[in-house]
């Protein structure tokens, strides 16, 4: 079986679906304590969600031309391919599989088990077996077709924007009832306004909040008439996302002081224990744990593609260029990953490489965003959909991706220089093992 083999059964609900779901998984009830420490000033705080909203609508923008492009299964591997080489794009795959992406399934998994840890106790060997757990559990689901994936990942991203605004609305209606809301209590607001350099650490914390948005361009071969679907699937998915995420955030703060935000690595259950108590922080674990398996269901589906394109080129081995008989899933792969991020949960060892690789995935962001420029000097280069704000719009979010990676550098010099070695080591495997298949014409 071939890569066209492949049926396409994800509409327009269903890739906005994986959008929103992939995105919103735990982050965003732990990440505000991040952010508030960089800008302690409310209105900053929102306006720094805001932000990050609209530099990821910039990227999804860049994509979603890209992806009209070439629809074809593989999304940003496809892209680097296309732009630059064969060795771009195995790059991004080689790191997404050895660390980026299997290190997020592997890292959701762990954030699943410990919520778990709540409602039953667990020690850690409890922990990790409850994470892989549910790596095997959403892994049998996307084994058995994209349909049942995506009509899953649908369901639970309905059930979880549905809990989001339930949160919003009920702390919004409790919280009426506290004495005081908006305050600051022993901190303060910054003297002399805001310093540019916080603010872009607040932005670059939030935008790791919204990772996860490309992922819809993994499963272009399986989407009903992707060139319009999925521009579609970014845009209202990301602005989805952005209400929630700022949403989230004014209740926060309407119902704690910035203080007590800025100190929570997990705020969400603190703020739902000062309305409702135990129960509260019951409610909102529930919702977490909830939250993470949608969020992992659309990363177990999407990424398997990717590698699924990676054989079909050549550069796998050509044993994962099989499609399921009945299932017509990518079931070698699937298999394959989920017993790779299994072994990262039960070791640990996803924390060490996770936390040193995953910046530099904002470089191949780069790249991707920054080959728009290239592909428009070609004659060949028709994409049905064009981004809007065109050159601005990719240029800045070129620079912003640049300036999270420079960022990092600076500050973590050693891990940075280990996570790009970890990069650089698919090199020489490229060069040694992988061979292109010379059949595919160039663009």
């Amino acid at each position: 079986m071939t890569l066209s083999d492949l049926k396409r059964t994800i509409r327009l609900p269903h890739a906005t679906a994986l959008v929103v779901g992939t995105i919103i998984g735990s982050s965003v009830f732990v990440q505000a304590s991040e952010v508030t420490h960089h800008v302690p000033y409310i209105p900053a705080v929102l306006l720094v969600w805001a932000v990050s909203g609209v530099l990821t609508m910039f990227g999804a923008l860049a994509c979603a031309e890209l992806a009209s492009a070439f629809p074809k299964t593989g999304g940003v591997y496809v892209f680097l391919r296309e732009t630059y080489s064969p060795l771009a794009g195995f790059l991004w795959g080689w790191s997404m599989f050895w660390v980026m992406h299997s290190g997020i399934v592997a890292a959701m998994a762990v954030v699943f088990g410990r919520y778990a840890g709540v409602f039953v106790p667990l020690g850690d060997d409890g922990i990790r077996a409850v994470a892989v757990s549910a790596i095997v559990a959403n892994s049998g689901i996307n084994y058995v077709g994209a349909k049942w994936g995506s009509t899953i990942q649908t369901a639970i991203t309905a059930g979880k924007v549905l809990a989001v605004v339930l949160v919003v609305m009920v702390g919004v209606a409790l919280g009426s009832q506290l004495p005081e809301h908006f305050q600051y209590g022993s901190a303060t607001a910054p003297e002399g306004g805001l310093k540019a350099q916080e603010f872009l650490l607040a932005v670059v914390a939030g935008l790791f909040a919204f990772g996860g948005w490309h992922v819809v361009t993994y499963t272009a071969e399986e989407t009903v008439q992707p060139e319009q679907t999925i521009p579609r699937a970014l845009t209202i998915g990301i602005v989805i996302v952005t209400v929630c995420y700022i949403a989230l955030n004014f209740v926060y703060f309407y119902i704690l002081p910035v203080d007590r935000v800025m100190a929570s690595p997990r705020i969400a259950a603190e703020a739902a224990t000062e309305l409702l108590g135990e129960r509260g922080a019951l409610a909102i674990s529930g919702l977490v744990m909830f939250s993470v398996f949608g969020a992992m269901t659309g990363s177990i589906l999407a990424a398997p593609r990717v590698y699924f394109a990676m054989a079909k080129d050549g550069l796998v081995f050509q044993w994962f260029n099989q499609l399921h008989p009945q299932f017509q899933s990518p079931h070698r792969l699937i298999v394959f990953q989920a017993i790779w991020a299994s072994v990262l949960v039960w070791t640990g060892s996803y924390r060490q490489l996770f936390s040193r690789v995953i910046f530099t995935e904002w470089i191949f962001f780069a790249l991707m965003a920054g080959g728009i420029f290239i592909l428009r000097k070609r004659p060949s280069y028709q994409p049905a959909y064009r981004v809007w704000g065109y050159p601005w719009t990719p240029a800045i979010f070129v620079v912003a991706s640049a300036a999270i990676v420079i960022n990092r550098i600076i500050a973590e010099p050693l891990d940075s220089a280990a996570g790009l070695g970890l990069v650089a080591l698919g090199i020489p495997v490229y060069y040694t093992w992988a061979k292109p298949s010379r059949s595919r014409a160039p663009l």
